[in-house]
C-alpha cells in the first residue's frame, strides 16, 4: 500500500483533502438555508428551525449558543441585532442540527437498500507542476454501499473519524493507488 501523502503541494499541485471533499459534498446534498446568516431573512430562517422543537433547540444550546428566550424574542421582532460572535454561533448550531435531522434520510439515500451509490474521484490538479514531476493520474469511480460511519462522522464533525473511515470504507477500493486519491480536485456523488 502506498504512504498518505507527506508534503503535498511541494511541486505546485493543487487540491484538497478527500475526506473534506466528502464533506463538502454532504454539506450540498443537505440543502442549508442559503441566506447568509448576517442578513434579516438568513437570521429569522435559521432561528425559526432551531426553535421548532425542544430537541432542536437543546442541540443548539449543546453547540454552544447560550442565550436566552428574552434575547432570541428580540432577535425574531427586530429590536436588537445579535453580535458578530452569536451569529457564528447561530450558524455553528444551526449546522449541526440541520446535520443530525438529515443523517437517516441521508444514509437511507446513499445505501440504496444495499446497492450504494457511484462516486467519482477526480484527481488533483497538477497544472502549475513542472512536467518532470507530474504523476500520471485517471479519474477512477468506485460504488459506495456503506455510508453509515461516514455521515456519522460528519454529522458529529469529527473530521479524524471522517478521514478514517473515508480511508477504510472506500480509498482502499481503489486498489494499490489509493494514496495517490489522499488528495483531490473534487468528490462527486449524489442521493
Amino acid at each position: 500500500m502506498p504512504e498518505r501523502t507527506i508534503d503535498f503541494g511541494k511541486f505546485g499541485a493543487r487540491g484538497v483533502r478527500a475526506f473534506e471533499a466528502v464533506a463538502d459534498r454532504l454539506d450540498g446534498l443537505v440543502g442549508f438555508v442559503s441566506s447568509p446568516v448576517s442578513s434579516r431573512r438568513g437570521l429569522l430562517a435559521r432561528l425559526h428551525y432551531l426553535r421548532r422543537s425542544g430537541r432542536a433547540w437543546e442541540a443548539a444550546r449543546a453547540a454552544g449558543l447560550m442565550v436566552t428566550d428574552r434575547t432570541v424574542k428580540a432577535w425574531l421582532e427586530g429590536k436588537r441585532s445579535p453580535s458578530k460572535v452569536n451569529l457564528e454561533r447561530i450558524e455553528v448550531a444551526y449546522r449541526a442540527v440541520r446535520r443530525r435531522n438529515v443523517a437517516r434520510y441521508l444514509v437511507a439515500r446513499l445505501n440504496r437498500e444495499g446497492r450504494g451509490t457511484r462516486v467519482e474521484f477526480h484527481p488533483l490538479n497538477q497544472s502549475q507542476v513542472a512536467r518532470p514531476f507530474q504523476r500520471v493520474l485517471e479519474f477512477r469511480t468506485v460504488n459506495v454501499r456503506r455510508w453509515d460511519r461516514i455521515v456519522e462522522a460528519w454529522v458529529r464533525g469529527d473530521m479524524g473519524a471522517l478521514d478514517e473511515a473515508w480511508v477504510d470504507d472506500v480509498a482502499v477500493d481503489l486498489g494499490s493507488s489509493w494514496g495517490q486519491y489522499d488528495y483531490v480536485s473534487a468528490i462527486g456523488f449524489a442521493a
